[in-house]
C-alpha cells in the first residue's frame, strides 16, 4: 500500500499458518551500492539533524556505520511477518545469505502472521524486550502511532548514506515517511523501506473460464455481466474469506476504483482533508458490493470463512474469480498450475486505464529501543538491495524495484507483473484504505462485515466511515 503513487500492504493481510501478501515494478532506477563506510553527517547537512536520541526518531543519528563487518559480535532481533510460502522462502533466503556475509551479526528471527504482529507490535515496542527490526504497517494505526511515539528510528541518515532515495522512487518512499511528530503521512523523514510491490486483482481459473466460453473482461459493465452468467451456470463466480475483517478491504477497494476518483480515494485512504465517505461515489461502491452478495455472486459463507482457507479452495476449484492481493501468487501458482490467471480489474471505460488497490509490503523499521540501529539499518539494505529483488523474484513474489526486468517467463507470475505495470503506468495505484485514521481499519472492517451481512445499508456503511474520518481530520 497510494494516491496515484506508483507502489503497498497490505498488507497487510493475515493469514494463521503458512504463505502471505505481498506487495509491486515501480523501480525503474538503478540501485547503488552501499560501501562499507563511516558517514559524518553535520548537522546542517542531514535532514532534521541533531543530537543522538533513540527515544525521538524526529532527532536523526549523526554519524551512521555502514559496514557491518566492523560491527562486533552482536546479535539482530527481527519480527516479522513473511510467513506465507513465498514469502517465507525469500526472507529465509536473504537472511542465510547475511549471515554468511556477516557472520559476526547473528540474526534471531520471530515470525507471525500480519493480524498478531498488528496485535504484539504495539506491546512489544513498549516493552523491554523491543526488537532491532520490526516490519511495521505503514498505516497510521502502526507506523504513525510508533512514530508519534518515538517508537521507530528516523531513517534519514541512512537513506543518504546507502542512497536509498536514489535507488527507490519517492511513489515508493512517501508510503514509509512521517513528519517527525506523526502528524503527516506521505511526506517527511522516512522510517522504513518495503521489499515487495502489492497489487489487488482478480485471479481466475482458467479451465473453468474456457468451459463457460468467457474471456477475460475488458470493462467493468463486462465484469458484471459475466458474474450473472457464471452464477446461472451454477458456479460461485467470486469467492472470499471475510472472517478476519480485513479481507474484505481488498474487495471493496477496487469497486471503488470504478466509482470514485483516483484523487478523492487518495484524500480519504491517507486521511488528508478533502475527501467524503458520503458522497454519491462511494455510496454507489458500496451499494454494489451489497447488491453482488444479494444476487449470490459470492459465497454464502463470506464473513464466516477464514481468508487462507478460501484461497486454498480456490486453489482446488471452488469458484471462478478471486479478488486479491498479489501475495496470494506462490500458493496460487503451485495449486492451479497452468490454469491460474490474473488480471487488473478493468476499467469502466475500455480506453483507460485500471484502478485498483496496491502499494508496497509492510516497511521493514528500526526500533528506538534498538541498541544495533546501524547493524538494523545495514540488515534493511541488505534485504532490499538490488540482488535481494532478484531472490523476491526468483520466489515467486513481486518485488518492489525493477520488476519489469524481472518478470517470470510465464506463468500467472507474469500477468501479475504485467497487471501491475499497467496499473502503474497507465492506470492508478489506490492507496490501502485502512491507512487513513488510527483506527480506520476497524471501523472499515467491521462495517464491511455489516455491508456483507446487511445490517447496514450503504448509506449507513458510508456514514460510519464518514464520522471516523471526519473525526480525525477535526482533530
Amino acid at each position: 500500500m497510494f494516491e496515484r503513487f506508483a507502489a503497498g500492504a497490505g498488507g497487510r493481510e493475515g493469514d494463521n499458518v503458512s504463505a502471505q501478501r505481498t506487495r509491486r515494478g515501480w523501480g525503474r532506477a538503478l540501485i547503488g551500492g552501499g560501501g562499507a563506510v563511516l558517514l559524518a553527517l553535520a548537522a546542517g547537512c542531514a535532514p532534521g539533524a541533531g543530537t543522538v536520541q533513540s527515544s525521538a526518531p524526529s532527532t536523526p543519528r549523526t554519524s551512521v556505520n555502514t559496514d557491518p563487518a566492523s560491527m562486533g559480535e552482536i546479535t539482530l532481533t527481527i519480527w516479522d511477518q513473511e510467513v506465507r510460502g513465498g514469502q517465507n522462502d525469500e526472507i529465509e533466503a536473504l537472511n542465510k545469505q547475511f549471515q554468511e556475509k556477516y557472520p559476526n551479526i547473528k540474526l534471531d528471527r520471530h515470525a507471525q502472521s500480519f493480524d498478531d504482529l498488528q496485535k504484539t507490535g504495539r506491546l512489544v515496542l513498549t516493552g523491554p524486550d523491543a526488537p532491532d527490526v520490526i516490519e511495521a504497517n505503514n498505516s497510521r494505526s502502526q507506523m504513525g502511532a510508533f512514530v508519534t511515539a518515538g517508537q521507530l528510528v528516523n531513517l534519514d541518515p541512512y537513506a543518504e548514506a546507502y542512497g536509498w532515495k536514489d535507488r527507490f522512487p519517492e511513489s515508493v518512499l512517501k508510503l514509509s515517511s512521517y513528519s517527525p511528530d506523526g502528524k503527516t503521512f506521505g511526506s517527511g523523514s522516512l522510517f522504513g523501506l518495503p521489499q515487495v510491490g502489492e497489487v489487488v486483482g482478480f485471479y481466475y481459473n482458467k479451465a473453468k473460464l474456457a468451459q463457460l466460453n468467457l474471456t477475460v473482461p475488458k470493462t467493468w459493465a463486462e465484469l458484471e455481466g459475466q458474474l450473472k452468467t457464471i452464477k446461472d451456470a451454477g458456479e460461485t463466480p467470486l469467492v472470499l474469506g471475510n472472517l478476519e475483517k480485513w479481507p474484505a478491504i481488498h474487495v471493496f477497494g477496487p469497486v471503488q476504483g470504478a466509482h470514485t476518483p483516483a484523487d478523492e480515494i487518495a484524500n480519504l485512504a491517507l486521511g488528508n482533508p478533502g475527501g467524503d465517505w458520503t458522497d454519491a461515489n462511494n455510496v454507489a461502491a458500496a451499494q454494489q458490493v451489497q447488491d453482488w452478495v444479494k444476487a449470490g455472486y459470492l459465497n454464502s459463507d463470506v464473513n464466516g470463512a477464514a481468508y487462507d482457507d478460501i484461497v486454498a479452495k480456490f486453489g482446488k476449484g471452488t469458484g471462478v474469480y478471486f479478488l486479491g492481493g498479489s501475495w496470494n501468487t506462490p500458493t496460487l501458482q503451485e495449486a492451479l498450475g497452468d490454469d491460474a490467471g490474473f488480471f487488473a480489474p478493468p476499467p469502466v471505460d475500455a480506453s483507460a486505464g485500471p484502478a485498483t488497490t496496491g502499494g508496497t509490503s509492510l516497511p521493514f523499521a528500526v526500533t528506538s529501543a534498538s541498541k544495533n540501529p546501524d547493524a538494523a539499518a545495514a540488515y534493511i539494505n541488505f534485504i532490499t538491495s538490488d540482488d535481494a529483488m532478484k531472490v523476491i523474484a526468483e520466489k515467486g513474489n513481486l518485488p518492489v524495484l525493477h520488476a519489469a526486468e524481472l518478470a517470470p517467463a510465464s506463468g500467472v507470475g507474469k500477468e501479475v507483473y504485467a497487471a501491475y505495470e499497467e496499473v502503474t503506468t497507465k492506470g492508478h495505484l489506490l492507496p490501502y484504505l485502512d491507512y487513513a485514521t488510527p483506527t480506520f481499519s476497524d471501523t472499515l472492517g467491521a462495517a464491511l462485515q455489516d455491508l456483507i451481512a446487511a445490517k447496514k445499508t450503504p448509506q449507513e456503511f458510508a456514514a460510519a466511515l464518514q464520522k471516523d474520518y471526519g473525526d480525525f481530520i477535526k482533530g
